[in-house]
């Protein structure tokens, strides 16, 4: 998959990890050491696992665990919820309840009993998928529609 980011074409592959060179899959039981908080600094961190600090430094930017990639996610979605008062507020409380973090919110003014609501959503921390999320949103009392209009 070619993934074009501002002015460069970067290219991505998944591969399993017993394949990967020594170096790499060293650079990430460093970098989870470091998550977990089990070692302080990028020195103990390499000389714990034995890599050298400039492999680390060569590596760390480009490479991933699959699942971390896959859950940070900035999701957008659009509603059209029916004009009474709480419905938003009950659409929020849902997603916050499945762990999603709103950081926008855009309201249009209601017109013949609806609005559209357009929020986007960080979705890393949810244990659910996405697709999880819009059915339960699509369930819920008021809300007409549901649909994921973008992601980043």
């Amino acid at each position: 998959m070619s993934v074009g980011a501002i002015g460069t074409n970067e290219r991505y592959y998944l591969v399993r990890e017993d394949i990967l060179p020594e170096a790499l899959q060293k650079t990430m039981q460093a970098k989870e050491l470091l998550a977990q908080g089990a070692v302080k600094t990028i020195h103990d961190a390499v000389d714990k696992v034995g890599l050298s600090r400039s492999a680390f430094y060569k590596y760390k930017d480009g490479i991933h665990p699959l699942s971390k990639l896959d859950r940070e996610r900035i999701v957008t979605i659009s509603f059209d919820l029916e004009h009474r008062s709480g419905i938003l507020s009950r659409v929020l409380a849902l997603i916050a309840g499945m762990e999603g973090n709103v950081l926008t919110i855009h309201q249009t003014i209601p017109l013949q009993g609806q609005a559209n609501v357009v929020v986007s959503v960080d979705t890393s921390l949810m244990s659910d998928t996405v697709g999880m999320l819009i059915d339960r949103l699509s369930g819920q009392e008021g809300v007409r529609r549901a649909a994921v209009i973008g992601r980043g």
